[in-house]
């Protein structure tokens, strides 16, 4: 029976039972409770498990170290799954904490399974909305790596804080604008597309478009724009037709 097949008092005791059963296991310095939630087939116990691991390193500082210690050897586990919620585990850290656990993310950039480089992701997006300087500093260091999935999953990773503050991750955008590998530009537009239709961002983001040398990029992640202000219309602050109207007065067309 999947997490939620329970109804929501059972899945209550169970978030209740994997907390009090991961704390247990830290104190005693053992990992079998662990690996049996981090290992898990249903996606979301093994995210209350991570979420556990975030909650215990917060309210309890002398387990801190513990959980640090635990999380590197699971990173080393034969199974994808563990690797793939310790990286979940050590976002929920980077939260406040990015330079205990930076090096989660130094290696689960390159694991051999797509899950965890997928976890690396999601956990760029949740601590750098939370905590920008150092997760963008660390992700700009990758903008350049030679290798194009590198690449394309560091400019995945920041939208979340270009949702709220487009004007934090537009200039490492930029250093993509003539990246040659379409994989790369295709995320770039689409990234340039979801931090354009909330509030005040439209203009933050044309303004900084007029001055990318990429015209025909820009032109693209223009149509994306517009495209999106019609797929979010009931969460986007403009119409389609008044971010049209927006952009056909902003943005300086070479073409």
């Amino acid at each position: 029976m999947g997490f939620y097949d329970l109804s929501k008092e059972e899945r209550n005791v169970l978030v209740n039972k994997i907390d009090e059963g991961i704390k247990e296991d830290l104190i005693s310095n053992k990992t079998k409770v662990v690996i049996e939630y981090f290992s898990d087939e249903d996606t979301y116990i093994r995210k209350t498990g991570y979420l556990a691991i975030g909650k215990i390193f917060y309210a309890e500082p002398k387990l801190q170290s513990t959980i640090l210690s635990t999380l590197n050897n699971l990173l080393k586990s034969d199974v994808d799954k563990v690797r793939q919620t310790t990286i979940n585990a050590a976002g929920e850290i980077g939260k406040f904490h990015f330079d205990k656990v930076q090096h989660f993310f130094d290696i689960g950039l390159f694991d051999k399974h797509h899950s965890v480089r997928n976890a690396v992701i999601g956990s760029v997006k949740k601590m750098g909305e939370k905590n920008p300087v150092p997760v963008l500093a660390w992700a700009q260091t990758y903008l350049k790596h030679p290798d194009k999935e590198v690449r394309r999953e560091i400019c995945h990773g920041i939208e979340l804080r270009g949702r709220t503050h487009p004007q934090d991750i537009l200039p490492l955008l930029k250093t993509l604008e003539f990246d040659e590998a379409k994989r790369v530009t295709d995320t770039l537009i689409h990234v340039l597309g979801q931090i354009a239709y909330k509030n005040g961002c439209l203009q933050t983001v044309i303004t900084r478009l007029n001055n990318w040398k990429n015209h025909t990029l820009a032109e693209k992640a223009l149509d994306e724009i517009v495209d999106v202000h019609e797929r979010y219309k009931k969460f986007a602050v403009l119409t389609q037709q008044e971010a049209i109207d927006y952009i056909d007065a902003n943005y300086i067309y070479f073409t």
